[in-house]
């Protein structure tokens, strides 16, 4: 099967399947040196764990990460990072009703029709469970974007038809909720929204957005590496999101070229800055220096338990209803997944820009004389 690589100096594999033994990642082109530890890993994947709400599943996982490989008395040694999180809590059981039937929503006939066969427990390697292994990879790459002053933060920007008041952003209030959106007043609407929508089993869909701070200018390429094109690849490599934008995004669309061009002006220590930011800290595909900010938007969870038409793999029509353990809404368990698959991108275009300039290659290689 190919496919499960992203990255080009900083490759992250993942590996394993909803209800398999594991799941797991292996990171290739870190730099050794970087102090790392499990303690890293694990503040990632608690975030994305299930179990935290009656917002997510009730399947139970530790999510605890086993480092396997590359480091070496706590520091990273340049080899590959090999990492395990151990699936403990599967019941396999709750899917004996769907091995023959295609669930509306899912992977299941576009898997089918590429392989001729599928893991029906919960979807295999097409199941949310393999992003436990992107936010592990993620971790790493964010301790590796700190130690240069760049920090990836993700939000939920909306739940359903509820959307944060600029009025009231709030960063810190993010962690104080369920729903993580940085609005307390619209994450009370958002809840109560979601539980009328969990009455009924249905649910909901909703927007991250996520900002990258400290990025400086000239990450990316022009043409079909630009960094935007890098970023809407790994979101939507993510199995729920079905929309990206950057900036004002599709809002561009409706304004003027007077509106939505960002001025320059002259900065601290001479350096260029913008007076606004529609362009989202890129132009051309290459970071201008102000924040990267963009969007994701995620459909509403396929497993519903309302009963829905659908056919058998024999192309027989049948009705089916969703047993098993699944989130009403994905999109606050996939805040920390949207930052993990930034800060990847974001470390692996970073190392790329490094030969870039002869100047830079002649002033390293001078140095190590």
């Amino acid at each position: 099967m190919a496919g499960s690589t992203l990255g080009t100096i900083w490759k992250v594999t993942t590996w394993g399947e909803s209800h398999g033994k594991g799941v797991g990642v292996v990171v290739d082109g870190c730099p050794a040196g970087l102090p790392l530890s499990e303690s890293d890993i694990q503040a990632y994947l608690n975030r994305r764990k299930p179990g935290q709400s009656k917002f997510t599943t009730k399947r139970q996982e530790s999510d605890e990460a086993e480092i396997l490989s590359g480091v070496f008395e706590g520091k990273t040694t340049g080899a590959p990072i090999s990492m395990v999180v151990w699936n403990t809590d599967q019941q396999s059981k709750d899917y004996g009703n769907i091995e023959d039937v295609y669930r509306p929503g899912h992977a299941d006939f576009t898997f089918d029709s590429k392989y001729g066969f599928r893991d029906y427990r919960g979807g295999g390697r097409s199941s949310g469970r393999e992003t436990t292994a992107r936010v592990a990879a993620g971790a790493i790459a964010a301790v590796f974007l700190k130690k240069l002053g760049i920090t990836v933060t993700a939000y939920a920007k909306s739940v359903g038809p509820y959307t944060v008041d600029p009025e009231r952003f709030n960063i810190e209030e993010r962690d104080n909720n369920r729903l993580y959106m940085p609005d307390q007043e619209t994450a009370l609407k958002a809840e109560a929204y979601l539980e009328e929508m969990m009455a009924k089993t249905d649910s909901v869909g909703g927007v991250v957005e996520c900002i990258i701070d400290g990025v400086p200018a000239g990450i990316g390429d022009p043409v079909f590496e630009k960094y935007d094109a890098a970023l809407a690849k790994a979101i939507m490599s993510m199995g729920a999101v079905k929309g990206f934008e950057i900036g004002d995004g599709f809002a561009a669309s409706r304004s003027t070229g007077s509106e939505n061009n960002d001025r320059f002006l002259p900065g601290k220590d001479g350096k260029v800055e913008k007076a606004t930011n529609h362009a989202g800290g890129i132009l051309g595909g290459i970071s201008d220096g102000s924040q990267v900010v963009f969007r994701a938007a995620f459909k509403p969870t396929p497993s519903i338990a309302l009963p829905q038409k659908t056919v058998t793999r024999q192309g027989e029509e049948t009705e089916i209803e969703i047993k098993g353990r699944h989130d009403p809404i994905i999109v606050p368990r996939a805040v920390v997944v949207v930052e993990a698959m930034a800060a990847l991108t974001t470390a692996d275009l970073l190392l790329i820009n490094m030969s870039s300039k002869m100047d830079r290659i002649v002033s390293f290689y001078e140095k190590e004389k």
